[in-house]
C-alpha cells in the first residue's frame, strides 16, 4: 500500500537531505578543499599541454603520436570532471580555472614523452601529497576515492617511462622514430563505454 506524501513532508525531507549534505561538507577540510581544487588545475593544465602536443605531432607527422596525445588529452580531462563530480557530490564549491597557455613547438616526439613524464610526475606528487592530508584528517572516504587516482598515476608514469625507453632500445634515427609513432599508435586505448552493464 503507498501513502501519499503532502508538500510540506516533501519540503522537510530535501532541508533534512540538504542539512545532511551540509554536515558532510564540514568533514571535509578546507585544506582538502583546496588541493581538489588545486588538482582541478593541474587535469586541466596537462590536458591542454597533451592537446597541443597531439596537434605539434599531428602537424609534424607523427600520426601515431597525435592519437596518442588527444587520448592523452581526453583522459587528463576525465580526471579533472572526476573530481569536479565528487567535489559537487559533497556540496564544496569547485574552482573552474583558466588555463595557462600550454608550449606549442617541440624539440622532439622523444622531448615530449619527457615533457610528459614530467607532468605527469607532478601530478603523482600533488596527489600523494593529497592522501597525506586526507590521513591527516582521517577523511576516509576522500582518501578511498584518492586510491584510484594513486594507482592510475602509477600506470600513468610507467607508460610513459616504457616508452622513452624505446629510444634507447630502438634508436632515435628516422626509422626508429616511425618504428616509436607506431608503438604509440597502438597504445591508444580505446574510449571507455558509457553504458553501464
Amino acid at each position: 500500500m503507498f501513502s501519499i506524501i503532502s508538500p510540506s513532508q516533501i519540503i522537510l525531507n530535501a532541508i533534512i537531505f540538504n542539512q545532511v549534505k551540509l554536515t558532510y561538507t564540514m568533514k571535509i577540510s578546507k585544506n582538502m578543499q583546496n588541493a581538489l581544487n588545486n588538482q582541478i588545475v593541474l587535469e586541466s593544465n596537462a590536458s591542454n599541454s597533451y592537446l597541443a602536443m597531439a596537434s605539434w605531432c599531428e602537424i609534424t607527422g607523427y600520426e601515431g603520436g597525435s592519437s596518442f596525445f588527444y587520448a592523452q588529452s581526453d583522459e587528463e580531462r576525465s580526471h579533472m570532471i572526476k573530481i569536479v563530480h565528487y567535489l559537487n557530490n559533497l556540496g564544496v564549491t569547485v574552482v573552474i580555472p583558466a588555463t595557462k597557455l600550454p608550449a606549442s613547438s617541440f624539440k622532439s616526439l622523444e622531448s615530449i614523452l619527457k615533457i610528459a613524464l614530467n607532468s605527469e610526475q607532478t601530478v603523482t606528487s600533488a596527489i600523494h601529497k593529497m592522501v597525506e592530508i586526507a590521513q591527516k584528517d582521517k577523511d576516509y572516504p576522500t582518501y578511498a576515492f584518492l586510491e584510484w587516482f594513486v594507482n592510475e598515476q602509477v600506470e600513468e608514469e610507467t607508460k610513459f617511462e616504457n616508452l622513452i625507453k624505446k629510444f634507447e632500445l630502438i634508436g632515435r634515427d628516422k626509422i626508429a622514430i616511425n618504428e616509436i609513432d607506431k608503438i604509440l599508435a597502438v597504445s591508444v586505448e580505446p574510449p571507455a563505454s558509457n553504458t553501464a552493464a
